[in-house]
């Protein structure tokens, strides 16, 4: 018989299993966080419809913790080890059993649907339905059932042979030894088995007469949602109610489960009247169960969860290809902390040859208290990491400290193999999207490896199109990416697959250089986490294209020394200085003063192109920066170089670029995130050759061309002019942080650039100041535009007009909802969130990828695909707090969110209007009744629009399971308000909208006042 061997070994109590931590990466790590992630922060929701174990998602009487229990055993019970090798047992061919007179009744269609979200290249069908198993025992309170993963999945049904009621006692002996199991042994699955639910009357009217029962089920013991030993109990003292033993099953011959228990005289059976007894065998019979497999599939140990694991680890190349970041999470088991408590991580990497060479910003980061997650026996918290890393010497490994609230730390260091990161080949998610079926997917390969082939390889799911095949076909594509442009060390490769249908947003990719063994690859990427618009990547100017193995840049001859005033005083020769200065000019460049890297994760001032080594001079630098308009110094031995200046790189004193030059400790160098920031003095060619380009205009700096906005990217003052001169602009803007002119004669100021607007081609900004021929006045809807070199450090010292904000009706593709106030001691949105210098525009961008973005206080930013059922619309002139960002918007309020909604992001959504409805929330089923029960339909093609329409007339309606829908003008008793979170199903008719889910209605109430010629329905 093939039963995985570790079983043999480990047949004991979860307590005395040994706990090893996984060694990271595994191929078990999806169905780890599938089975421990159960609630909270970035719960994983495969519990959706077996927790609480009362629930009935599939609707009255029908406990899903049950169902999914035997629908395990279903699965399992073809399997046959006679004649030959082992065929069958937990293989997922149940799918494609559905039909079978064994599998009668909709549990298992239904188990399967809600399972088939979660089906992918590395959680198989019959895993999930070993999870099941672990989901459904341990919700009722049972034992840990030990999972493995490794289960590969049948590709056609298996012989029917499923026990059956009717079945005399010897046939369920042979079934059994058919299977692998003892007499012993199906006495126990049996008993393990029934612990929870009971019998349908639709599907079993010979055991249990129809009408029988208020719900349609009768219990197999008096604890029908509890997985105790009431089973054993009560049929030993004989006052078991167990349809399967006592009833119209004695008549009619199908009393199975007497047969089954009295088989060895009640031996068995008798001894699981022992609680501890009963738990510790139902741990491992189901194990036993769980663990049939064809021969030939070799299982994993048990899923254990990780001490610490890192979780979604991205590397992606940031603009100008100098700098990668590296974002995700690390998850921390907090089970075992007691009172103390985890503060904080920090992550330190090794270079890409395994040293210490990380630049200026360190080998180490650290990341604080993110959120925390519960399982049904453990407990985690979250920290998220982003790490800057220079791409000249890139990463290989980290290691993790966890640093407790007591003063202690602990390191990690993935069982002495330290955390493999690589950075061979790494998906640009900012380049990459995903638009109505059409994925496209940019890789950037780094050079020493662009000789290797480059290919997109995707997993993708395919409706069956038949009702009673309720897990879609899961295919496999191969696709060459095309090579494209070279930036830095990497070279940027693209691919395109289109027509993945519906289920789009399901994919899995992996972007792979070379082939075979040898293969690096960024592997098992989501495509629902790609916005519908790929970015344009801002690459340094040509030329710029190098490998690892390059030497670093010779430092050029030094220029000659000539005298230089510095800022304190006249020095003759810089060989005669005996301390450090800084020089005002040099060449045609003169001093712009210190100023920062840009606060934007990933950015740098200048991002031309960039030079490290040792022996670093002010001359170098410039001479390395030939050809650019910015360069600058940096931590003493970086050079950068660039035509513009971020917008948000600000000037700060100059005492604060304080180190000298590695190469000239007469000459400062900037400091740590301090450039020393120089600017040509001299022409800058344009594109036509005739004109110049101003980089100064005292006292502002030219930061680029900006697209302008139909609501205007400055909106601080306006002043157009028949005699516009960069100079009239910057004297009219006096005060304002920005001016920019536009058409050659309109001149606009502000404190802040908005959002939206880009930086444009130079060439772009082509038109002549109306006043002064040689000068650019920015363009058609194109603004020259210029900031403070030393702007205001308080606002409250700028003479800004006054603005009266105003609640947008949309920022596209979002649209206003109103105000909403917070959930009931939950957010109304919960799936991210920023804080700072928030507009809507910014807003919308950093939600781009959910439904629904809120903003609040100003301040906070806010995103989700669903809203919290105890939000409330307000009053909308509740939301009256401006936007930190932009003065001209409204951003919410204290408790109050300027609530938009867009349903162009992918998956679906609850939307919150639906023609004369109104989203109320998600609401179980009644007790024994319909929350709804006035009108129903159900269809395979249901939207909430479809549902609204035949609810016309109705206080309510409401969507379940994706194809139901109900009418009342009341809800029915027992009917209870359930989190949002849990109407998860997308609508049979348009997957864009979810319909409830099992025993979940989404509800929709009435909201505009109508006046029909009949009072509302009652039928």
């Amino acid at each position: 018989m093939r039963w995985n061997t570790h079983f043999l070994s480990a047949m004991l109590s979860l307590s005395m299993l040994a706990r090893a931590d996984p060694t990271w990466p595994s191929s078990i790590d999806e169905l780890e966080e599938i089975m421990y992630q159960v609630k909270g922060y970035r719960s994983r929701q495969f519990g959706g419809t077996v927790i609480p174990c009362s629930s009935e998602a599939s609707g009255p009487g029908r406990h899903n913790a049950a169902e999914w229990l035997r629908a395990a055993f279903h699965d399992m019970a073809t399997t046959t080890i006679a004649g030959g090798p082992r065929q069958g047992g937990l293989d997922g061919s149940l799918q494609y059993e559905i039909t079978s007179s064994d599998n009668i009744g909709p549990a298992f269609n239904t188990t399967l649907t809600f399972m088939a979200d979660y089906y992918t290249s590395r959680s198989s069908v019959a895993d999930l339905l070993a999870l099941g198993v672990y989901y459904a025992v341990r919700s009722c309170g049972g034992p840990v059932v030990p999972i493995a993963g490794g289960r590969v999945d049948a590709k056609a049904a298996g012989p029917i042979g499923v026990p059956l009621p009717q079945n005399t006692a010897f046939t369920f002996e042979q079934q059994f030894t058919r299977m692998g199991f003892s007499v012993t042994e199906m006495i126990q699955v049996v008993a393990c088995g029934h612990s929870i639910g009971g019998v349908h009357e639709t599907e079993f009217p010979q055991i249990v007469p129809v009408g029988s029962t208020e719900n349609g089920e009768a219990p197999m013991d008096s604890t029908v949602d509890v997985f105790d030993n009431k089973i054993a109990t009560e049929y030993v003292s004989g006052n078991t109610t167990n349809p399967m033993v006592v009833g119209p099953s004695i008549r009619a011959t199908r009393n199975s489960d007497f047969k089954v228990f009295n088989y060895d005289q009640n031996a068995t059976i008798t001894t699981l009247t022992n609680p501890e007894t009963f738990t510790n065998v139902c741990a491992t019979v189901l194990r036993k169960m769980i663990e049939v497999v064809p021969d030939g599939v070799v299982l994993t140990d048990p899923i254990q969860p990780y001490a610490v694991k890192p979780v979604d680890m991205q590397l992606t190349l940031n603009t100008g290809a100098s700098t990668m970041q590296l974002t995700g999470l690390i998850r921390v088991r907090s089970t075992d902390f007691g009172t103390d408590t985890a503060e904080s991580v920090a992550l330190t990497y090794k270079d890409r040859d395994g040293g210490d060479n990380c630049g200026n910003l360190g080998c180490t980061s650290t990341a604080d208290l993110l959120g925390a997650t519960e399982g049904f026996d453990d407990t985690f918290v979250w920290f998220p990491i982003s790490v800057q890393i220079p791409t000249s010497s890139g990463i290989s490994s980290f290691t993790l400290t966890l640093n407790m609230a007591s003063g202690t730390s602990e390191i990690y260091d993935n069982n002495g193999e330290s955390y493999p990161i690589q950075d061979a080949i790494l998906m640009q998610k900012p380049q990459s999207c995903l638009l109505e079926g059409d994925l496209t997917v940019v890789a950037a390969v780094r050079n020493d490896l662009d000789t290797l082939p480059v290919n997109l390889q995707l997993s993708y799911k395919t409706p069956v199109g038949n009702p009673n095949r309720p897990v879609p076909t899961l295919s496999d594509a191969t696709v060459n990416m095309t090579k494209g442009d070279c930036v830095g060390l990497y070279t940027f490769y693209t691919a395109t697959y289109e027509g993945l249908g519906d289920l789009d947003y399901a994919t899995k990719f992996d972007v792979v250089s070379g082939t075979g063994a040898s293969a690096k690859r960024d592997a098992f990427k989501a495509a629902s986490g790609l916005g519908a618009t790929c970015a344009a990547f801002a690459a340094p100017p040509a030329g710029s294209c190098s490998r690892p193995d390059d030497p670093e840049p010779p430092e050029p001859t030094s220029a000659t020394v000539t005298p230089t005033v510095t800022a304190t005083g006249t020095v003759t020769s810089t060989a005669a200085a005996e301390t450090p200065f800084h020089r005002e000019s040099l060449g045609n460049f003169t001093l712009v003063g210190c100023n920062t890297e840009p606060a934007v994760a990933g950015a740098r001032a200048l991002s031309g192109a960039s030079y490290v080594y040792d022996g670093m001079t002010l001359e170098s630098c410039m001479n390395n920066c030939t050809g650019f308009y910015y360069w600058g110094t940096e931590y003493g031995r970086e050079c950068y170089c660039g035509n513009k200046l971020h917008a948000s790189s600000t000037n700060v004193t100059l005492d604060e670029c304080n180190i000298v030059c590695s190469g000239d400790e007469t000459e400062y160098c900037g400091a740590g995130d301090r450039l020393e920031l120089y600017v040509t003095t001299g022409p800058i060619p344009t594109p036509t050759g005739t004109l110049a380009i101003k980089p100064t205009v005292t006292p502002y700096l030219r930061v680029g061309c900006y697209e302008e906005l139909a609501s205007r990217a400055l909106t601080g003052a306006t002043f157009p002019s028949e005699s516009m001169t960069l100079e009239l602009c910057a004297s009219n803007c006096a005060g304002f942080t920005y001016f920019g002119t536009e058409y050659g004669r309109e001149c606009y100021c502000g404190q802040f650039i908005d959002s939206r607007s880009n930086v444009t081609d130079d060439s772009e900004c082509n038109m002549v100041c109306a006043g002064d021929e040689t000068e650019y006045c920015g363009g058609s809807d194109r603004l020259e535009m210029y900031r403070l070199i030393n702007p205001p450090t308080s606002t409250s010292m700028v003479p800004t007009p006054t603005i009266t904000p105003t609640a947008k009706p949309t920022v596209p593709p979002y649209a206003l909802q109103g105000c909403w106030t917070e959930g009931d001691g939950v957010r109304a949105l919960d799936a991210k969130a920023t804080a700072g210098n928030v507009t809507l525009e910014s807003c919308a961008d950093f939600c781009q990828d959910y439904h629904y973005f809120g903003t609040e206080f100003g301040t906070e930013c806010h995103c989700g695909d669903i809203l919290a059922a105890s939000a409330n619309q307000t009053n909308i002139t509740d939301c009256n707090t401006p936007c930190a960002g932009d003065p001209s918007e409204y951003c919410g309020a204290g408790n109050r969110l300027s609530l938009y909604y867009s349903n162009t992001t992918a998956g679906p959504s609850q939307p919150l209007v639906v023609g004369n409805f109104s989203w109320f929330g998600c609401q179980t089923e009644g007790e024994g009744v319909r929350a709804l029960a006035s009108k129903s339909l159900v269809v395979s093609d249901l939207s909430l629009d479809a549902c609204a329409t035949f609810c016309d007339g109705f206080m309510y309606f409401g969507a379940e399971y994706g194809t139901e829908c109900y009418c009342g003008n009341d809800f029915g008793e027992g009917s209870v308000a359930a989190p949002s979170s849990q109407c998860s199903m997308a609508c049979g008719g348009d997957a864009t909208q979810l319909c409830g889910a099992g025993n979940r209605l989404s509800v929709y109430e009435l909201t505009i006042a109508t006046t029909p010629d009949t009072p509302i329905e009652e039928d």
